[in-house]
């Protein structure tokens, strides 16, 4: 999301989400306003549909900087998952699966999701 204008609509003064955030493929609500703060930081995601094989070192990936962190994993609405990769566990839907939307460090317990993975709506 670098167009700075759109993001600036999705952000409140004090850093956080100003819309509704929900699943781009099945509108499932994920969260609330106000339930995350932006955060740029860079980070790695495997994309969301792989062309060759699911070998965990053949996986293809996108690097991403703009994220909503969540501290506490009971503030979203609907999240699932993943399998631990290392100190990872891959965010994605609940309801329809899709993803990885973000991730989760096991070691601090943050949950990052990427904005362009996900719908913003008022």
């Amino acid at each position: 999301m670098t167009d700075t204008s759109k993001l600036n609509d999705e952000i409140t003064e004090s850093q956080q989400n100003a819309n509704k955030i929900r699943c781009q493929f099945c509108n499932s609500l994920i969260l609330t306003p106000n339930n995350a703060k932006f955060i740029e930081k860079e980070f790695s995601l495997p994309l969301m549909h792989q062309k060759h094989s699911r070998n965990l070192d053949e996986l293809e990936t996108e690097v991403f900087k703009d994220f909503w962190v969540v501290d506490d994993m009971f503030t979203f609405e609907n999240i699932g998952f993943s399998n631990t990769v290392g100190d990872y566990k891959y965010l994605i839907c609940a309801d329809c699966d899709m993803g990885p939307v973000g991730y989760h460090i096991l070691s601090t317990k943050k949950n990052y999701i990427a904005l362009v993975r996900v719908k913003h709506e008022k």
